[in-house]
């Protein structure tokens, strides 16, 4: 009879066999890299994962104004932003978005990828996300992930 192993949060600690990576997201595709990009901040890579446990790696993720949409979404792709005034709806399409926030089409979508709840917020601060090529993370050696 085989045991089930199950991560216990007193043994992870705060930085417990955590790796760091870096992921390239020139010509990517928003869903499909922020899928994986979720299931690594998970640590449902990991032998070990655990639901109720955070073990996920961290995640620092470049060139993320250079990330590719399928189809006409670049054009018709909308975001919504309501500051809950009235005619406080703001609406911005994908590419006006790119330009003037550019980590935050990836950033929104890692997001709603990840649960909603305490431990999802703690997943969430293990992403990094930079719009060019250079991030300040070079001491913690990351890894490259490729996709």
């Amino acid at each position: 009879m085989q045991k089930t192993i199950l991560a216990k949060k007193e043994e992870m600690g705060k930085t417990w066999n955590r790796n760091w990576y870096v992921i390239d997201a020139q010509g990517k595709t928003l869903g499909r890299l922020a899928a994986r990009i979720a299931h690594v901040l998970m640590g449902k890579h990991k032998p070990l994962y655990t639901k109720h446990v955070d073990v996920g790696d961290y995640l620092v993720v470049i060139n993320a104004e250079k990330i590719g949409v399928t189809g006409k979404k670049r054009a018709e792709k909308m975001y919504y932003n309501y500051s809950g005034y009235p005619g406080g709806m703001r609406e911005r399409t994908f590419e006006n978005l790119l330009q003037k926030h550019p980590t935050q089409p990836l950033y929104q979508a890692v997001q709603r990828m990840i649960p909603r709840t305490t431990m999802g917020r703690r997943m969430l601060k293990k992403l990094k996300v930079y719009a060019g090529p250079e991030h300040p993370h070079d001491t913690q050696n990351p890894q490259k992930l490729e996709l």
